[in-house]
């Protein structure tokens, strides 16, 4: 839902659920799966009749939190923050969210300009150590590039160590990243990498649970992790402690059925001691990208077949389908070039180009783009509509 638009029922009661309900909370997920989201929102207002599965003194901290929800603020601060946000049956939700279940995100804030759903269909996790080593630093940084630049997006924590590299490798390699925060999407956490998330913002996206200039806490970090195990094909350790927090998103993606992947470390390591106890598991091994991508790649029903039928052109909005028309026909072009021939800048044009390769319209050649063979034939017949 975009915050210029009039928020529905639905959509503003799931706001202030946002405010209300702590993220990943199943007791409250089941209320809004059997009640609705209305109903549940008239109790909390109310603050009689308590809902079930909580004791007295939960509701009470609940009904007191309601009371100081104002959804509306919440939207207009997101809107001049150029925040969206995004709920369950909106056409840009990532389906995958689902498998959760009733821990499933309430809604989700998102800052940046391309769609979510389009960007989790061919989405990998790389996460690790945030006080990680020149090594896992080293993995993490070419792992990502490599992804980025095979036409996968690289979806993170934001965090120091691990996440930092690999936001940077992809933005190096002009790919496509996603950051999940956990705390408001408007206030970049930790505040030593606000330059990095905007940089994110800027050519990809952010993204959390939580509403405009909330505050992480230790438990948020937690739960954010399932967030980005759901989203994405699967989960890449890079440097990893016995209590690391990213064994937590690779614990999450082994539940809900997403591949679990391992950098192995040197044996002596202790920052290495998680992956490989990871490895010892059900994880698979890899050593680079292309290792990822095989493995990922093959993912059943989230896969978008590369050789497939091309999607119809009326999935695209005007944006991205001016930017497939400034494709040069069968030679790659830049971004630059790209970006010039469809009027708009640079990041712009990279975020419409990994909506366009999860298409299958266009595939990255290098350091350009060009159109795939099932795509010619649809870009030369409708250029002159776009």
């Amino acid at each position: 839902m975009s915050v210029d638009d009039a928020p529905d029922t639905e959509a503003l009661g799931r706001v202030f659920l946002a405010r209300v309900i702590e993220p990943g909370d199943e007791v409250a997920g089941r209320w809004v799966r059997e009640f609705g989201v209305g109903e549940v929102v008239r109790r909390l207002r109310a603050g009689e009749d308590a809902l079930p599965g909580v004791s007295g003194q939960r509701w009470a901290g609940l009904v007191a939190r309601a009371g100081r929800a104002e959804p509306e603020r919440d939207l207009a601060e997101a809107r001049d923050a150029g925040v969206r946000f995004v709920a369950p049956g909106d056409g840009e939700w990532p389906g995958q969210l689902d498998d959760l279940g009733d821990a499933r995100p309430l809604g989700l804030w998102v800052r940046g300009r391309a769609s979510l759903r389009m960007w989790a269909l061919r989405s990998v996790a790389v996460v690790g150590a945030r006080a990680c080593t020149e090594y896992g630093a080293h993995m993490a940084a070419t792992l990502a590039a490599g992804l980025a630049e095979r036409g996968w997006v690289v979806v993170s924590g934001g965090a120091y160590g691990v996440d930092g590299a690999a936001h940077r490798g992809a933005l190096g390699a002009g790919g496509a990243t996603v950051a999940v925060l956990a705390c408001g999407v408007d206030r970049p956490y930790p505040r030593g990498h606000t330059q990095l998330i905007t940089r994110i913002a800027e050519q990809g996206l952010v993204v959390g649970e939580l509403p405009p200039g909330d505050h992480p806490t230790p438990s948020r970090f937690v739960l954010r992790n399932r967030v980005i195990a759901a989203l994405t094909r699967g989960t890449v350790v890079v440097e990893a402690a016995h209590r690391s927090g990213s064994l937590v998103t690779a614990r999450a993606a082994q539940r809900l059925g997403r591949h679990t992947i391992g950098v192995p470390g040197p044996a002596t390591s202790g920052l290495s001691a998680g992956v490989h106890e990871l490895l010892r598991q059900d994880a698979v091994l890899v050593t680079d990208a292309a290792d990822v991508v095989e493995l990922v790649g093959d993912m059943g029903e989230l896969a978008p077949d590369r050789r497939g039928p091309v999607l119809p052109r009326d999935l695209l909005d005007a944006p991205a389908r001016r930017v497939l028309a400034a494709l040069p026909g069968p030679r790659a072009a830049t971004v630059e070039e790209i970006a010039r021939g469809a009027l708009t800048t640079p990041d712009d044009a990279i975020a419409r180009l990994y909506e366009l390769r999860s298409l299958g319209y266009v595939e990255r050649h290098g350091d350009g783009w060009k159109l795939t063979r099932q795509a010619m034939i649809s870009v030369r017949g409708g250029r002159r509509e776009c």
